[in-house]
């Protein structure tokens, strides 16, 4: 683990037990990171999207600081939580977007993101489908397998390594290799049912 990994793990601990003087020292420390995050969801978003990198990592921090009941492991598990606020965050805009403007632009995307070689999903053309078609998909897979569906979110959203994904999850990078590959299987084929269907 890295100093910078150790030290943001110690002081989620610090805050879980109770000390406010760790959550203000976290700040400096997680916030790039967060913004890293945030970036990655926000390339793959509607065109016209009114938020900024920098709205989306304040508005998951503030979120992520009004979590009174979390009992922080370590920094993956807290990424893991960012990561899932901001897709909840952007969710949330896309529907909204959505109810005003029926049939408006939505920016289509393709599994293949460099951050965590998505590729690997087997797409041989561009797939059409938006961040909404995603977000529905990974609902029906938490609904078949609830871990292959974190485990998603934690790669492709969250842009955590598989290392860091099994100690989120509690189990064994060869584990989180196998059910990643089971997992990116299960999406490429329920994306494209998707997309013949549209």
């Amino acid at each position: 683990m890295s100093q910078a990994s150790s030290d943001v793990t110690g002081l989620l601990m610090a805050w879980s037990s109770g000390d406010e003087r760790a959550q203000d020292k976290l700040m400096p420390l997680v916030y790039e990171e967060l913004q890293q995050i945030a970036s990655r969801y926000l390339r793959r978003e509607y065109v016209g999207h009114t938020m900024q990198t920098v709205d989306l990592a304040n508005e998951a921090y503030m979120k992520l600081v009004d979590q009174n009941q979390v009992d922080w492991k370590n920094r993956a598990h807290f990424f893991g939580i960012a990561a899932n606020i901001m897709r909840r965050i952007l969710i949330d805009q896309a529907r909204s977007r959505q109810a005003v403007k029926r049939g408006g632009e939505v920016k289509k995307f393709s599994l293949d993101h460099e951050a965590v070689q998505l590729s690997y999903v087997g797409f041989s053309e561009e797939p059409n489908f938006d961040l909404l078609d995603l977000d529905d998909a990974l609902k029906e897979l938490a609904e078949f397998d609830p871990r292959q569906g974190k485990l998603v979110e934690l790669r492709f959203f969250g842009g955590l390594s598989i290392a860091e994904t099994g100690e989120v999850l509690e189990i064994s990078p060869a584990t989180v290799k196998r059910e990643w590959n089971v997992a990116k299987a299960w999406l490429k084929r329920r994306l494209s049912q998707h997309t013949n269907d549209a």
